[in-house]
């Protein structure tokens, strides 16, 4: 269908010679919603392809540059493994969090190297770094809350995600006789600007803001 989609349907050489002009339209890649919508032309130059897809219920076109046209398997492959290192990433700090432990992002790096399939210290930082951008990851530029120790000359402090608790959890039986572990809610301070990569404070730790969704 992407080589040739006129000569792909069924009883092509019949149709193809009883039409001026035809249009088909197809989804490149099953697992997007985009449309890719080709036309042949017996009289006349040709029209070049063009993207679409439904925008508020009607079909809109959309900008092809977000589309890939060369090498789409390996792409996706590549954006999988990014999404894997991103999780694996959030999954490490929360869990390091409840024993204790908090990082900051070169402590991490060197700490993980090429455990988890996190790959080079470099690779960890680099990813670490897109998910500060993208509002993933934020800092809590303080003293640990149960050792004081505080994070160094790092520029960000320690990395801070969405609901981390540390510990190690403090046992507390409740009127009822139920025994509840309590962690140290750790909330971040500042945060790593979407445009300039400055280090800004947080205006309501209590909120979480990512900077895409704004």
């Amino acid at each position: 269908m992407k080589e040739d989609p006129f000569q792909a349907i069924s009883g092509a050489s019949s149709l193809r010679g009883y039409y001026t002009s035809g249009m088909v339209m197809f989804r490149p890649d099953e697992s997007q919603t985009v449309r890719c919508l080709i036309s042949e032309l017996r009289n006349g130059p040709g029209l070049p392809p063009c993207y679409i897809d439904k925008v508020q219920g009607q079909w809109a076109e959309v900008n092809n540059s977000h589309v890939r046209l060369i090498k789409d398997e390996y792409g996706h492959k590549l954006d999988a493994e990014r999404e894997r290192k991103h999780d694996v990433i959030l999954d490490i700090l929360a869990q390091e969090a409840l024993k204790g432990n908090l990082y900051t992002m070169n402590a991490f790096a060197e700490g993980f190297e090429n455990k988890s399939g996190l790959g080079s210290k470099s690779s960890i930082q680099d990813r670490m770094g897109v998910l500060m951008t993208k509002g993933f990851i934020k800092c809590y530029r303080a003293a640990h809350p149960v050792t004081g120790k505080a994070p160094g000359r790092s520029k960000f402090g320690y990395m801070c995600i969405e609901n981390m608790r540390l510990g190690p959890a403090q046992e507390r039986v409740t009127d009822d006789g139920e025994v509840i572990e309590d962690f140290i809610a750790v909330k971040p301070t500042a945060y790593k600007a979407a445009d300039t990569g400055a280090v800004m404070p947080v205006e309501s730790p209590d909120v979480w803001v990512y900077p895409e969704t704004e």
